[in-house]
């Protein structure tokens, strides 16, 4: 197959168009796919569009990150794309105001820095609005007039909808998205919020996005608050408990660079067999728990000591907090 000869399959296929597979892949490219045995043109298909995958979600995305600091979550989903290979580096860039932290961020990422939230925003088709809550009214005030035609993305806590639409009105593409930080190794939940003004393959194209960085659920805006109170503040309620389950196995004797790997996987095992087999928690607790055996004697000593209150107590004061 010659590069032209699978124009025709990949407009069909993958939705490229001829004018954009012609301009964006060099004949080097089209060299490494063809370097791989291509058994039908489905598997053409596939492996053009990996070899593409920068370029084509450039061509859908272009995407901005705006930090006030960088701070984990911004580093962690840009991090996270461009090592999924979701995006290529060339296609991402950030701005914050700390110039000497943003290209250290820059240089170890692989994103491009921008000068200025304007040159940004000029510079992309979707923007990542990343930074602190607090700091979101006053960037708008800087880049609104620069958004018209290009997808907001926010990752803001409590900056939904109907809050962006107070400032940006009905005409913005916007869409509320509250991720956690294990997108970091691709272990993410990321909460879409039902109500938004994207198209639909804007749509489609962000939730795939995400996917790439973990799992990805759609809510109601009723219901974001709650979402993110179990998934965006859940890591660090796990954290806490992990450290305890480590602090207990030092105290009876296991190395502390042995305990910390021993909880983790023992807690990312329990969580990845409810998940994959669907079966209660109760359930899986029960079967571990031997007629008069050490475990049911632990599960009763938690419950005793209030764990599972703990639990409920944790997100009550999320959610009331005024």
């Amino acid at each position: 197959l010659k590069k032209y000869d699978a124009i025709d399959i990949l407009i069909n296929n993958a939705g490229i168009t001829k004018d954009n597979l012609i301009m964006r892949m060099s004949d080097e490219e089209w060299n490494d796919v063809m370097a791989t045995n291509l058994s039908s043109a489905f598997f053409l298909t596939r492996n053009l569009i990996r070899a593409m995958m920068g370029k084509r979600w450039g061509r859908i995305i272009n995407i901005s990150s705006l930090s006030g600091q960088m701070g984990n979550m911004g580093q962690a989903l840009c991090e996270g794309w461009i090592k999924a290979g979701a995006l290529s580096p060339d296609d991402v860039c950030a701005y914050a105001p700390h110039r000497e932290k943003l290209e250290a961020n820059a240089a170890r990422i692989g994103f491009q820095p921008a000068d200025s939230p304007a040159a940004l925003v000029q510079a992309a088709d979707w923007i990542l609005m990343a930074c602190k809550p607090y700091q979101v009214e006053a960037v708008l005030a800087d880049i609104a007039p620069l958004l018209n035609g290009k997808v907001l993305l926010s990752v803001a806590l409590g900056w939904d909808l109907a809050k962006y639409q107070t400032i940006l009105g009905r005409d913005q593409a916007i869409q509320f998205i509250m991720p956690n930080t294990p997108a970091r190794v691709g272990e993410g939940v990321f909460l879409f919020e039902e109500a938004n003004t994207l198209a639909e393959d804007d749509l489609t194209a962000a939730k795939e996005l995400f996917a790439s960085l973990g799992q990805v659920y759609t809510l109601p805006s009723r219901l974001m608050g709650i979402g993110g109170a179990i998934s965006g503040c859940g890591p660090a309620f796990v954290d806490l408990m992990m450290e305890a389950f480590a602090d207990a196995a030092v105290r009876y004797g296991i190395p502390r660079d042995l305990a910390y790997p021993l909880v983790s996987q023992t807690f990312l095992g329990s969580a990845k067999l409810q998940r994959e087999t669907g079966i209660h928690p109760a359930a899986l607790k029960d079967a571990v728990c031997s007629p008069g055996g050490s475990t049911i004697r632990g599960v009763l000593a938690l419950e005793e000591k209030g764990a599972r209150a703990a639990c409920q107590a944790a997100v009550d004061a999320v959610m009331n907090y005024p």
